[in-house]
């Protein structure tokens, strides 16, 4: 399986990271979303982040144009799609809406259908697919212009030609690649949310500020960034909905939502993107 030409499906934050070090890569990447705002907004994203790594000196102008130029937008996800050797998914953490767009795109190509889920069973996600062989899970880290790692999840279905060149394809793009199976949570997802949702219950209980215990994980166990400050990056609702999945697949009330995380989800502190969560972000 050779990938040369790329469909990513989502324009927000994980599908215009994708899409971002596919180009440096070399990729033709084509960036679908289901308005045209979503995707300026997506291809917008991209320049930024790119003129930023140009400013920083760790991109050359001539790479960012280069890159810029193997990004195209659309919200067609026929056009996306069609011919594509490889097409990664980076949709909400909703199981059938990951179905249902690997329903519409499979008969549009017959190359690899990689699912950017954090938690979700890649195994149900490829149910009732004509090949389901190709389906595998690719879950990059935000920012993903950044982040070094990717981790591949494969389940008893996904062909070893699937998994080789997603492995080919990470280090292409310059990621260093973990593989794992099929389980609730995965790797990352099960350790990291499990952390969290204690830092939180932490916090509900006073033991001490957000501030605090992320500077006690940073400096004492030397993570580059505390779970609660994670967890405003990657969105309180999104983790909450994955500790809700975890808790009920695995049977286990560690994954189980704090009350204080409830409530900062109902009142709208959801972190960064909304400006309030664990911190101020206004």
């Amino acid at each position: 399986m050779k990938i040369e030409r790329i469909a990513v499906l989502g324009a927000g934050t994980m599908g215009h990271g994708i899409a971002h070090v596919s180009a440096l890569a070399g990729y033709d990447v084509t960036l679908f979303d289901i308005t045209d705002e979503a995707v300026e907004r997506g291809l917008e994203q991209i320049r930024g982040n790119m003129d930023k790594g140009v400013a920083r000196g760790k991109l050359s102008a001539e790479a960012m144009e280069d890159g810029l130029a193997r990004v195209s937008g659309t919200t067609s996800i026929e056009a996306a799609a069609d011919g594509a050797d490889l097409v990664v998914e980076a949709v909400p953490e909703k199981l059938e809406l990951k179905r249902s767009l690997f329903q519409q795109v499979q008969g549009l190509c017959t190359g690899i259908l990689g699912t950017n889920t954090s938690s979700l069973s890649i195994a149900r996600i490829a149910e009732g697919l004509d090949d389901p062989s190709r389906v595998i899970g690719l879950h990059f880290f935000n920012p993903v212009h950044i982040m070094k790692l990717l981790e591949i999840v494969v389940f008893e279905g996904t062909s070893e030609p699937t998994l080789e060149a997603c492995r080919a394809f990470g280090a292409s793009i310059g990621k260093e690649c973990i593989t794992v199976r099929d389980f609730p949570g995965f790797a990352t997802s099960r350790l990291g949310v499990c952390l969290g949702m204690e830092a939180i219950r932490m916090v509900e209980q006073g033991v001490a500020s957000a501030e605090d215990i992320d500077t006690a994980m940073v400096l004492g166990y030397r993570h580059p960034v505390g779970p609660l400050k994670l967890s405003d990056l990657v969105g309180v609702d999104v983790r909450m909905h994955i500790g809700e999945y975890l808790a009920k697949e695995l049977d286990n009330p560690a994954f189980e939502p704090p009350e204080l995380m409830r409530r900062m989800v109902a009142e709208g502190k959801l972190g960064k993107k909304t400006g309030q969560g664990f911190y101020d972000w206004s």
